[in-house]
């Protein structure tokens, strides 16, 4: 196992830069100009010496060479100063935002929490309300259970987020006047008053999003369940005597937990960057709201890299996923 994870990490170095480079040269081609936006009393002569600071006058290669430089050798070197208190990147020409005029990771790092608490937590939440209703569904198969279950999945499925944001807006903050419209991105949470005014300002787009995971998750837990439950070994197990929680929640579970894994562990990097539509809904000010931002300001640095760390983190959990494959079940070996 050892084995198979260094050789999947040396991999992913030439995947990833293949990525890298495809996203760049995308990028290359989308139309806009960042200098549209500066005023038009701006003389020419002026913008082009903005083109030429932001390094847009030199060659494609040049561009991605630089990003490269800065994003991989750089930027841990902030990162070490930050922790160790050193000096290795002072004066060094980090990854800038052509909106802002600011490094792109000290903004990624000023979103992130806001994405992590409201995305995060509905991820989580979503997976623990998600297996347990797709083990019993399985059990139950055509119960009552099971089929109020498909019913409500198959709406979590249907309806998509621009649709319960707003319905949850108008029926729990308009009329009901329960919860907050807009996250206050702004709140320190340092009482016990404020933590109460996080929980209610975090309910609805946890709602809404852990609504998606768990109408998804169940549905494979359900499906890989029924498959298993099938089985011969199950028989075998029944007929030696053992109880039926043991062969439920042991036997039978951990081998359908395999393909479950795939689909919660790609799942996660969805948490940086898959929960666009709802921070703009609820004005969360996130990674996904950030991005959103970025493409319409034309800000191909940040796009750049939020891109490349979402492509990141499928690769890494890509790994993990694989990894947990021969914990779960021993009989997979990579040689």
């Amino acid at each position: 196992m050892l084995t198979f994870a260094i050789r999947r990490l040396a991999l992913s170095v030439p995947t990833l830069l293949f990525i890298s480079f495809a996203i760049f040269m995308l990028l290359q081609l989308a139309p806009g100009d960042p200098m549209s936006q500066v005023p038009l009393t701006v003389p020419p002569e002026v913008k082009e010496k903005m083109r030429q600071a932001l390094g847009l006058g030199e060659p494609p290669l040049i561009q991605y060479w630089k990003w490269l430089v800065q994003m991989f050798w750089i930027e841990p070197q902030v990162l070490w100063d930050h922790m160790f208190g050193t000096s290795f990147a002072e004066g060094k020409l980090r990854v800038i935002s052509w909106q802002t005029r600011s490094p792109v990771m000290d903004i990624v790092l000023q979103r992130i929490p806001q994405t992590l608490w409201v995305v995060g937590l509905s991820y989580v939440v979503g997976v623990l309300i998600a297996l347990p209703i797709g083990i019993y569904s399985a059990y139950r198969q055509y119960s009552v259970f099971d089929q109020s279950g498909t019913f409500i999945t198959m709406i979590g499925f249907s309806i998509p987020p621009f649709f319960t944001g707003p319905l949850l807006i108008v029926v729990f903050s308009v009329q009901l006047g329960w919860f907050p419209s807009i996250y206050d991105t702004t709140l320190v949470v340092d009482s016990w008053a404020n933590f109460k005014i996080q929980l209610q300002q975090m309910i609805m787009p946890v709602m809404v999003l852990a609504l998606q995971t768990t109408a998804q998750l169940s549905r494979y837990m359900r499906a890989s369940m029924l498959d298993n439950l099938n089985q011969d070994y199950v028989r075998t197990a029944r007929a030696k005597g053992l109880s039926e929680a043991v062969v439920v929640m042991v036997h039978v579970l951990r081998n359908s937990m395999i393909p479950v894994v795939t689909v919660i562990a790609l799942g996660v990097p969805a948490i940086f960057g898959g929960a666009i539509i709802t921070e703009n809904v609820f004005k969360v000010n996130g990674i996904g709201q950030l991005l959103i931002t970025a493409l319409f300001a034309n800000d191909l640095p940040m796009v750049m890299t939020l891109t490349f760390i979402f492509a990141f983190l499928i690769v890494m959990f890509n790994l993990i996923a694989d990894i947990l494959y021969g914990v779960l079940d021993p009989r997979i070996r990579y040689d």
